[in-house]
């Protein structure tokens, strides 16, 4: 038989100290680290529904800025320590920064984020009419099952730059009583070919168009009538013209709003997730701060992830590189010295293990809902294509970091080997020659129009990113 130490035998002792410990992340939180998760899930819900585009997200993060006591930076001002300035990048890349007791001199503290999402965007050209029908034309945005896009309920959101130059916001499918718009899909009793299809080309990317109208223009004769009288609404309602759809940018997404999902309401579901569910702790992590930090603490949403990040919106851009460099001048630094010290969180999702699923997963290597915020040592695909792999180094940094402020944690890879791929932001803040790791929450149904999210993850992402925020001598 073998010894017992307080009720334990000598392999419960051993499986203690050396294995991980695979049991429910819920069952190890308190009550009240629950209700916390509860509540900020609630405030998270607000920010998700507000902001399902890059430029409402940006809108929304000026406004809590402000409200947190951050002031638009000023090249011509020299900032001391405790300063909180925010920068605006073409009203669709975001950057808050909270100025340490070292300034740059040793390095800053990054956590980045990205705040587009999978949808469909009108095409330059968009309006045209069809047997009678008025129609949006589309082009997909980012990596989508083009099927999950039909026959669900769409909202228009927005920018239109009249010819005159007058910029106009539209957002059309929010608010309760106004229109929304679809896709529409073919019915089972017509879609025997099309359902001997593969999944991939059972809906068409040329044929995710947006229904928006029927009734023609009555006090007249001739063609194209639902069209004209699109156009007409649209120009009582926003003074354009249809050539001022070249000088836009519109987008459909879905129009329902965030939910709590299952009978205990652990879940967040709703649109946009990957990766406002990031966005938000990296932004609330920045604005909480109590003390002056000991180096330069910056926050980043940035554009154009969903499409490799390019763009002078996107984290390819120089514009983080050229606000560092300026922050760095007040200090007498040239910025990529302060690159070269400096440590980044890219906060983004991973794929919570799906049990309906398992087969594309690696059940000891993947994250689970529930479990805590994720650490993702490397995305890419096949052979590490595509990303920067963590070193071992920082992985022991952060993962020390979690433990020592008990924050619930774990770690996850995207699926099995070759089953896919994806990337993230990491590998553009690698090549700036900065320390990195993939830090974020676990998603179930990733870049579908409904993403699920826990509650607790969330949490977690929050209160991880804020201790990586608030060490000392980092």
């Amino acid at each position: 038989m073998s010894e017992k130490k307080e009720g334990k035998s000598k392999a419960e002792e051993l499986k203690e100290k050396l294995l991980i410990n695979r049991k429910s992340g819920a069952l190890k939180l308190s009550d009240k680290k629950i209700k916390q998760s509860d509540y900020f899930a609630e405030e998270y819900k607000v920010f998700l529904n507000e902001s399902k585009t890059e430029r409402e997200a940006v809108s929304t993060a000026v406004k809590l800025a402000k409200k947190a006591g951050f002031v638009e930076y000023n090249l011509n001002k020299k900032y001391k320590p405790g300063d909180k300035v925010y920068y605006v990048n073409r009203l669709k890349a975001f950057i808050a920064a909270v100025i340490g007791k070292d300034g740059t001199k040793n390095g800053i503290q990054l956590a980045v984020a990205h705040i587009d999402s999978p949808r469909l965007d009108l095409k330059p050209n968009p309006l045209y009419e069809a047997n009678d029908l008025a129609l949006f034309k589309t082009h997909y945005y980012g990596g989508i099952k083009k099927y999950q896009w039909t026959a669900i309920p769409l909202s228009l959101h927005g920018k239109i730059i009249k010819r005159d130059g007058k910029s106009i916001d539209v957002t059309i499918g929010e608010n309760p009583g106004e229109p929304c718009f679809c896709v529409t899909d073919l019915l089972p009793h017509l879609s025997k070919e099309q359902m001997a299809k593969t999944m991939q080309k059972s809906i068409e990317g040329e044929n995710l168009n947006i229904l928006i109208g029927s009734l023609p223009f009555k006090d007249d004769k001739g063609s194209e009538l639902v069209k004209l009288n699109i156009m007409k609404f649209l120009n009582e309602k926003y003074g354009i013209i249809e050539s001022d759809f070249l000088s836009a940018e519109l987008t459909m997404v879905p129009a329902f709003k965030a939910v709590d999902v299952g009978f205990d309401r652990s879940m967040v579901g709703g649109y946009g997730h990957d990766d406002k569910v990031c966005a938000y702790p990296t932004l609330r992590a920045i604005f909480d701060l109590k003390e002056i930090p000991e180096k330069t603490i910056i926050s980043i949403l940035t554009d154009k992830e969903e499409v490799g990040s390019d763009g002078n919106t996107g984290m390819h851009s120089s514009f983080f590189r050229f606000f560092l460099a300026d922050l760095a001048q007040m200090d007498g630094m040239h910025y990529h010295h302060v690159l070269s010290k400096s440590k980044c969180l890219s906060a983004d999702v991973n794929a919570a293990f799906d049990p309906t699923y398992a087969s594309v997963y690696d059940p000891a290597n993947s994250c689970y809902v529930n479990n805590g915020v994720v650490i993702t040592k490397y995305t890419g695909s096949g052979g590490k294509a595509g990303t920067s792999d963590a070193s071992a180094e920082f992985m022991a940094e952060v993962r020390s970091l979690l433990e020592k402020e008990k924050i619930l944690w774990q770690t996850g890879e995207l699926g099995k080997v070759d089953a896919g791929g994806g990337g993230t932001i990491a590998k553009f803040v690698a090549n700036l020659n900065v320390d990195v790791v993939d830090l974020g929450v676990p998603v179930l149904s990733m870049h579908a129009p409904f993403e699920v999210i826990s509650k607790i993850d969330l949490y977690m992402a929050y209160e991880a990113i804020s201790a990586f925020f608030n060490q000392r001598n980092a």
